[in-house]
């Protein structure tokens, strides 16, 4: 660099640098030699920072705020810490011990999981954090190394809502700790010399609030959890996950078995769970668990079964094949688990799985990887799905999967985050399922998605048989059950649509789109005059998802039905979206009868609309 005209560079180590001049000559004012010392370190930012202030920044900066000033800093100065520095979407916290910086860390993450399950989706405010201990230069009240770049590293490798700590860290821990981890293995950080051992911290708490227990159905009840990923490789993730969906499909097509759907099921993923717990809030009789770990050109897949009422292991397995074999494990564990649950069914026919695999590999990885973001329902995560979707199909044209995960994209993109047009994302959508079936004709999932598109076209009948068909080939699918209860509600029979919803609520308690199927309930007790029950359930709906202007406008007729006026009024100000508002209410849309519609105008009249 140059000064006063000069020259500049620096010559010698760290703690004895001498700034000279060109010419030879030494400044006036010497270098500090430099502090150092070990620290445990914190790193931690807000994920999809970008997306919540660009969507809203005023009432971003004040719920971080908030979760800072009621959470956050009261934690760091129980545990001891010193906040260096904070940017807009980070912050960066030095702790003197490690023991003090997990512990820290983990209330935070927990506190944080119990505040956004009550929060919008779309609200939510989610840390990933890295620890690390290390070497570093202290500079007035800032910090500077490799103990701090590693555990800037370890923060971008975390998931939303987890925590990463180097091995180090690790091993200073988890004799102190009433804690358990996931050994992640060596991974090479960027711009950190040498591949470091990281494991994850399991937290325990999710980010979804805690349900009553359920009652357990007549027939054997399984819920199949995500396997984990024990490989080096972040990528297995998705095999791991791909196992689990495709037993979960394969099981599902036994009628003698009650399955859970793979939404419910998958909101445990990455987290250290209680058998006894999930059987509880899914009201299952048996849980399915597993792992994958992929060595050189082998993978090694274990499974086990459990009761999970009291815990008694039923079956366990474990496999060990080659990649291109996968399908065939896939078989094995399905249909092994069968036999092991339902005693009634282990004289019958033993089916191998329905499912038709498809040519490549790397096209099943991509739809595994689109189902885990449309999962996440939110309008990044779901532009992500749809390019992982259209990948698959890209690789692999006769894979029906791509075809029918594109539409279900399109579609909730259209419904719930109104990122594209309706009628043409509907259009769009019909024409993908039916690809899907044309590749697949046993393909449910595609069935299914087919009879949602016919019945918003105004086609019940047609939308009627494609929903009975998907409950033909797989009698456990909670979408099936959910398209023929919206079919049946429109079609003016909504207490058999209600019963064939309560069915789909069970099989699927935690699916993401949940806000869309208490909508429906409430449509059909409305359209039964059972105004009291309509209001309940379209106030389920408004918890689940606030920002959904649908949800008042059920909930704002059915109080106008009551007389209750004030209430009424309140819901019909929140309902008066101005695109959703003209579609459904000025105009009738395709779905819905002339008599329903007059009906739902006169109790929006009755809440006060004067249209």
């Amino acid at each position: 660099m140059r000064t006063g005209g000069n020259d500049v560079r620096l010559r010698g180590r760290a703690t004895a640098a001498r700034l000279v001049y060109s010419d030879g000559e030494e400044p006036s004012v010497p270098v500090e030699p430099v502090e150092r010392k070990l620290a445990a370190i914190l790193a931690a930012d807000v994920v999809g920072y970008s997306r919540l202030m660009g969507e809203d920044e005023a009432g971003t900066l004040a719920r971080l705020k908030q979760h800072r000033r009621e959470l956050i800093d009261p934690g760091i100065a129980e545990h001891k810490g010193r906040i260096v520095k904070t940017t807009g979407d980070g912050i960066l916290i030095e702790f003197p011990s490690v023991v003090e910086a997990v512990a820290c860390a983990v209330a935070v993450q927990r506190g944080m999981a119990e505040r956004n399950a009550a929060a919008p989706v779309h609200q939510r405010v989610v840390f990933r954090v890295g620890i690390n201990l290390g070497d570093i230069i202290t500079d007035g009240d800032d910090i500077h190394g490799d103990g701090v770049n590693v555990a800037a590293r370890l923060e971008g490798i975390a998931e939303p809502g987890s925590i990463c700590v180097s091995g180090i860290v690790h091993d200073q821990v988890r004799d102190k700790l009433d804690l358990a981890f996931d050994d992640l293995g060596e991974q090479s950080l960027k711009n950190i010399a040498r591949p470091l051992r990281v494991y994850r911290v399991q937290i325990g708490t999710r980010v979804t609030p805690p349900v009553a227990a359920l009652a357990l159905p007549d027939k054997p009840s399984i819920a199949v959890l995500p396997f984990a990923n024990m490989s080096n490789e972040p990528d297995q993730e998705f095999f791991a996950d791909g196992i689990a969906e495709d037993v979960i499909t394969a099981l599902s097509r036994y009628p003698s078995l009650f399955v859970i759907a793979r939404n419910s099921c998958f909101t445990y993923k990455g987290h250290a769970v209680d058998v006894k717990q999930v059987g509880r809030e899914l009201g299952v009789r048996y849980v399915l668990e597993g792992s994958l770990r992929k060595s050189g050109n082998r993978i090694r897949v274990t499974a086990q079964l459990v009761e999970a009422e009291i815990g008694n292991h039923v079956w366990a397995e474990r496999y060990d094949r080659d990649p291109a074999d996968i399908f065939a494990v896939q078989d094995e564990i399905s249909q092994a688990v069968t036999i092991a649950i339902a005693p009634a069914i282990a004289q019958a026919e033993q089916q191998r799985a329905m499912r038709k695999p498809p040519d490549s590999l790397d096209a099943w990885a991509a739809y595994q990887r689109g189902l885990w973001h449309l999962g996440k329902a939110n309008a990044d995560d779901n532009a992500r799905a749809e390019s992982f979707f259209r990948r698959a199909i890209g690789l692999d044209p006769n894979f029906a999967g791509g075809y029918y995960g594109l539409a279900s994209a399109q579609h909730q993109g259209a419904r719930l985050f109104h990122t594209r047009d309706l009628a043409e994302a509907q259009s769009s959508a019909e024409a993908l399922a039916r690809q899907a079936i044309a590749l697949d004709p046993a393909d449910a999932q595609a069935h299914a998605f087919l009879a949602i598109t016919l019945m918003q076209g105004g086609d019940h009948e047609g939308a009627r048989a494609e929903a009975e068909q998907a409950l033909i080939i797989n009698p456990n699918l909670a979408r099936a059950h959910g398209s023929l209860g919206a079919t049946l509600i429109f079609s003016g029979r909504p207490q058999e649509g209600l019963a064939a919803l309560r069915i789909c609520i069970r099989l699927d308690p935690r699916d993401p789109e949940l806000v869309i199927r208490w909508l429906q309930v409430a449509q059909a007790h409305y359209f039964s005059h059972e105004y009291e029950a309509a209001v309940e359930a379209a106030t389920r709906a408004v918890r689940t998802f606030p920002d959904y202007p649908t949800a008042y406008r059920w909930l704002a007729p059915a109080l106008g039905q009551l007389g209750r006026t004030g209430e009424a009024k309140a819901a019909l100000a929140k309902a008066m979206a101005p695109l959703a508002f003209d579609l459904h209410v000025r105009n009738r849309v395709p779905w819905m009868r002339p008599e329903d519609h007059a009906h739902m105008l006169e109790g929006l009249r009755k809440a006060g609309w004067e249209g």
